[in-house]
């Protein structure tokens, strides 16, 4: 592909906006500021301003997730490729990708494209030019830097947590049946203290989890997450080896599953050479 005309006219170009659960805790950095300040930069840009054409988001993933998870991202490359736009408008280098890796991935991705990228802090990020190697390396330090500074703030943040649990607070994850989390403590829950109580006397008069869970759901009596209530679910709740069974699954659960998720993306992109 011919590499693109550097011109001065306005340029289409398409504002890519990313958030994560834990983003938004770590520097509340939301959407909607991602695109002020895009739009901003736009209108204050030396050559009067490009022409926003349109805006992409991903939420609720991480700066870690590869190009092909970013659903908004490609959204955009598409439109790079099908040239309904000029490149791309990110409020930083950040919101791209937090990890060097897909950095550059995607950086090379656009340009091969033939696409430009702008960032709000930045301007224009030049593609790389062998007579020029201090331009690669300096955005490549940026990257370096911006990844560790996120790592520090995740090691703290899981460093105060685990301080906490230690200490007997509530630290992260879902308070189990009968508790409630309010302003970063756990609280009882009055009502389902209730039905646990109630759930206890029956196993002590000899009705097995299936009854129990018979009687509670005909009483009305609501599980944790609002549903019905079942044999397991019982056991869970009356015997804490089967909580932490049901809790050992769960992770395995969790594992197995981005296990799978990245043989599928090795997959497609073994399969795409």
């Amino acid at each position: 592909m011919t590499p693109p005309q550097h011109r001065t006219s306005a340029l289409r170009l398409v504002i890519v906006r990313r958030v994560s659960t834990a983003g938004q805790v770590t520097d509340g950095y939301g959407l909607d500021a991602q695109e002020r300040d895009c739009r901003r930069w736009n209108r204050e840009a030396a050559d009067g301003g490009h022409r926003i054409v349109h805006v992409v988001t991903d939420e609720a993933l991480t700066g870690k997730s590869t190009i092909d998870e970013r659903e908004g991202l490609m959204e955009a490359m598409e439109w790079v490729r099908e040239q309904r736009a000029d490149g791309i408008l990110a409020p930083n280098l950040d919101r791209l990708a937090r990890e060097l890796t897909v950095q550059e991935a995607v950086l090379s991705y656009v340009w091969a494209l033939g696409g430009r990228v702008y960032t709000a802090d930045h301007g224009e990020h030049l593609e790389d030019d062998e007579t020029d190697p201090m331009r690669t390396a300096m955005r490549q330090m940026r990257g370096v830097f911006a990844q560790l500074d996120r790592g520090l703030i995740r090691k703290r943040l899981r460093e105060g947590r685990e301080t906490k649990g230690e200490k007997g607070g509530y630290a992260y994850g879902a308070p189990r049946f009968g508790q409630a989390a309010k302003d970063g403590a756990l609280v009882d829950d009055a009502t389902e203290r209730d039905i646990e109580a109630l759930a206890q006397r029956w196993r002590d008069e000899g009705a097995g989890v299936r009854e129990i869970a018979r009687r509670l759901n005909a009483a009305g009596h609501r599980s944790k997450r609002g549903g019905q209530w079942h044999p397991t679910t019982v056991a869970r709740l009356l015997d804490p080896d089967a909580r932490e069974y049901a809790r050992q699954q769960a992770a395995r659960a969790r594992g197995a599953l981005k296990e799978q998720k990245r043989r599928e993306r090795a997959e497609r992109i073994l399969g795409s050479r």
